[in-house]
């Protein structure tokens, strides 16, 4: 089986600040939702688990197997999609034809970076290779997985696995500390 999970809130999702690969750590609250998840989920098998290298996704994954003896291993293709230039702007939403917006209102009219972002063309790329070469295999096998990741890169995974069109990109919504089984 394959599971997926978001890392806990920071202060930068508290302020409404787009995070991308800023590489920012959990806050307390995210710290305690980690903890609540890991007593919520304690009883789930799970046999391996991988994670974005970014903090705030270790960090989350470290304090929901804490003393399951779960491997945790780091990859660079879970970390989350950049957002170049716009990372650490606050309230995008609010402002007036903000490019960056399109990413998340139409993500199928979203065709070439902006202000240095990664494109869906290169998140799926690296995302996909990531399922296909790590995943699949332990799928295969019998194995249950666990990626701790982002709200981008994991509804990447869910529109790849559930073949969804790139306009229903974030039609599934990614709660923190919440594991969603694939």
């Amino acid at each position: 089986m394959l599971y997926i999970m978001r890392h806990g809130i920071t202060d930068w999702n508290q302020a409404h600040k787009l995070q991308g690969k800023t590489d920012i750590p959990l806050n307390d609250e995210g710290r305690k939702m980690a903890a609540a998840a890991a007593e919520e989920y304690k009883d789930l098998h799970i046999d391996i688990c991988f994670c974005s290298p970014l903090k705030r996704a270790y960090e989350t994954a470290t304090i929901l197997l804490d003393g399951r003896n779960i491997p945790i291993k780091t990859d660079e293709r879970l970390s989350e999609m950049c957002f170049g230039d716009y990372e650490g702007l606050a309230y995008s939403f609010q402002i007036p034809d903000c490019p960056i917006n399109v990413i998340f209102q139409k993500p199928e009219e979203y065709k070439a970076s902006i202000g240095g972002s990664e494109t869906f063309e290169e998140l799926f790329d690296r995302t996909g290779s990531f399922l296909r070469e790590v995943v699949e295999p332990l799928l295969k096998d019998g194995k249950d997985v666990l990626i701790v990741a982002h709200g981008a890169l994991n509804s990447c995974i869910i529109t790849q696995r559930k073949h969804l069109q790139i306009k229903d990109f974030w039609s599934n919504g990614i709660p923190q500390c919440k594991i969603m089984e694939l």
